[in-house]
């Protein structure tokens, strides 16, 4: 992994300390020493529900809290998202934030589709069910994310954990954090992307 790499850790959980976050933390921790993290919690700086003004007129207030979130993404070579898994997708915290991206496209001065283009999308996220398969919804949506703007997709690392701190006994899901963030990721394609590459 590059020096030049830099990591944002976006945490949309409605519990400190929750499955996700540890699960996180647990892959962080074997990030090479160089390399900086930086951990945000939605919780912290909260955002009002989003508002799509890109018919409307007239300059649009920007909170400190989103200020800070689109600087820090844009700045970010990777962006982990991590949220548990609600009703098979992601928390409203998380969701809310990926919103959001859809304004700061339309930010004068912002490029922020260029500067997301090339970079990493990553998901960690524990949920109750010991059967992983039931988060390929959220799996789906920041993959298709990724693949919109262009980015890398270094897929989900998921874990089974309802109550506190429980992520840490399913142990295949804390081996795969040692080794989550190794290697390149792929380019994220849309399946009809790829479909049309394998007919070429």
């Amino acid at each position: 992994m590059t020096t030049d790499r830099s990591f944002l850790f976006v945490l949309g959980s409605s519990r400190a300390d929750g499955n996700s976050e540890i699960l996180a933390r647990a892959a962080a921790a074997h990030l090479p020493a160089g390399v900086p993290q930086r951990w945000v919690d939605l919780n912290e700086h909260v955002l009002p529900d989003f508002q799509d003004g890109r018919h409307e007129s007239g300059d649009r207030q920007v909170s400190a809290s989103e200020e800070l979130l689109l600087r820090a993404t844009a700045e970010a070579s990777d962006v982990v998202i991590v949220s548990p898994l609600y009703w098979y997708s992601l928390s409203a915290q998380a969701k809310r934030y990926l919103d959001y991206w859809s304004g700061w496209l339309n930010v004068p001065g912002s490029d922020f589709k260029e500067r997301m283009a090339g970079g990493t999308l990553w998901g960690v996220t524990a949920m109750a069910d010991d059967e992983h398969v039931v988060a390929d919804g959220l799996v789906t949506g920041l993959s298709h994310s990724a693949a919109y703007l262009r980015m890398r997709f270094g897929g989900v690392l998921t874990g089974t954990g309802s109550r506190p701190g429980r992520v840490r006994a399913d142990e295949r899901a804390m081996d795969r954090a040692r080794t989550f963030f190794q290697g390149e990721a792929p380019l994220a394609r849309f399946p009809y992307a790829e479909e049309a590459g394998a007919l070429v």
